[in-house]
């Protein structure tokens, strides 16, 4: 499935080293101001080659608005949009045509489509978050007309919490070829009380859904999360006074609806799996092998990923809030 959302549909397409990468978002609403303008920022967040630690495949990332914009305002058509590729270098991956990659889709996506595109993982690849990255960046326009916003951080590298000795765990992965990865936290602010579903679409379930959805995250937890198991129902319950909540353990999610709090997620990245320490592997004719990939890769793609959940918890948001139009009368 290549489509994400049911009110505000996108739709994202593209490889790695294809010609371009882009979305179609359906179901946005009409009336909105948009240009190149205000999405190119969150893109830039996220291309490669910005930081010394980061891949050095220079890519600029800019975006093009193809439809659903006239005279700088959306209309209600669907909106295209798309990011051509320029610094591929589909030779650095020759040699492994017929070698799975551990840690990466090479072996699933064979045995599921019989087909595989190895030039940088393809469809699979980290660089198709450019598209959502792209619908993210509407979504939160969209969002902040309603006095919604969201902000990441990174809260850990490779069990370090402090810039420096995070960054010094980045190095000495690099160092020595291999990688680390980390935890990032994604709040909304604003959001109003009742968005979501109390059953199967609930709201904190769509946003695990979301998360998961971006291929190096391993765990999802919304407010207290997993440390929510090491408490009592007294210490755990978000209790109310005249004020409101006096507490967000919950991480503004009650019943699978927002209560109108902070809504907190944090999520676990793994280690980028393309390293150049020597693995075992088996070839395409599952004869035993090693591998050491070279190329251009993150050490760490933490911070990278920060703007793809920024963006992937406010197609969620958007979806929830227009779907909550049909139930109340508001203008979106």
């Amino acid at each position: 499935m290549n489509t994400f959302g049911s009110t505000f549909r996108c739709t994202t397409f593209g490889e790695s080293h294809g010609r371009a990468l882009g979305v179609v978002i359906d179901g946005c609403p009409p009336g909105m101001d948009l240009s190149e303008k205000d999405i190119q920022p969150l893109l830039d967040r996220r291309r490669p080659g910005k930081a010394p630690l980061e891949s050095p495949r220079r890519e600029e990332d800019r975006v093009e608005i193809l439809s659903g914009v006239f005279e700088g305002r959306t209309t209600g058509a669907p909106i295209a949009m798309t990011v051509h590729n320029q610094d591929v270098r589909s030779g650095d991956y020759a040699a492994l045509a017929k070698v799975f990659r551990p840690g990466h889709a090479d072996y699933t996506w064979l045995k599921k489509y019989g087909i595989r595109d190895f030039r940088g993982g393809g469809r699979s690849s980290g660089r198709e978050t450019v598209a959502r990255v792209a619908a993210g960046a509407v979504a939160m326009k969209c969002l902040e007309r309603h006095g919604i916003s969201i902000h990441g951080r990174i809260i850990e590298i490779h069990g370090e919490s402090d810039p420096e000795p995070m960054e010094r765990e980045i190095i000495s992965a690099m160092e020595e070829g291999d990688s680390v990865g980390g935890m990032i936290e994604v709040t909304a602010d604003g959001c109003p009380a009742g968005l979501g579903d109390p059953v199967f679409e609930k709201l904190d379930a769509r946003i695990a859904h979301a998360m998961m959805g971006i291929g190096a995250v391993k765990g999802v937890e919304i407010g207290e999360g997993f440390h929510a198991a090491r408490l009592r129902g007294s210490e755990n319950n978000d209790q109310i006074d005249a004020a409101g909540f006096i507490s967000n353990h919950a991480g503004g999610i009650l019943g699978g609806i927002s209560s109108g709090q902070e809504i907190i997620v944090r999520i676990a990245v793994k280690p980028t799996p393309s390293i150049s320490r020597v693995q075992q592997t088996i070839d395409t004719d599952g004869n035993a092998t090693e591998i050491s990939i070279t190329g251009r890769h993150d050490p760490c793609i933490v911070p990278r990923i920060l703007p793809v959940a920024e963006a992937m918890l406010a197609l969620v948001l958007i979806d929830a809030l227009l779907e909550q139009a049909k139930y109340h009368d508001f203008i979106v």
